[in-house]
């Protein structure tokens, strides 16, 4: 779990010449109270790892913000009551090219 942590970038150890990570008190508490982050709000790392993605990667921000403020829009040229069974065919040829 400690190697997952550092991958995230959540807490950096000092490391040894031989690669050997030392944890001193900053590390330490940081550790700790990421686990009380973790239980006291039901997240795992893989949520606090995203969240400092989206605060360090101003484009992946604006991605993710942009896709949650947008609005689906039938296109204009899809007649309404075709709308479903266009973006079902869609999604099934994207499938496909997976």
């Amino acid at each position: 779990m400690l190697r997952y942590v550092e991958q995230l970038g959540l807490v950096e150890p000092d490391r040894s010449p031989g690669g050997h990570r030392f944890y001193g008190p900053e590390q330490l508490q940081r550790l700790r109270t990421l686990r009380e982050l973790l239980t006291g709000h039901d997240l795992d790392l893989g949520d606090v790892g995203l969240a400092l993605r989206l605060r360090r990667e101003t484009g992946l921000r604006q991605a993710v913000e942009g896709w949650l403020d947008s609005v689906p829009t039938r296109p204009e040229h899809v007649p309404a009551p075709d709308w479903l069974r266009w973006e079902q065919e869609k999604h099934q040829s994207l499938m496909e090219k997976t």
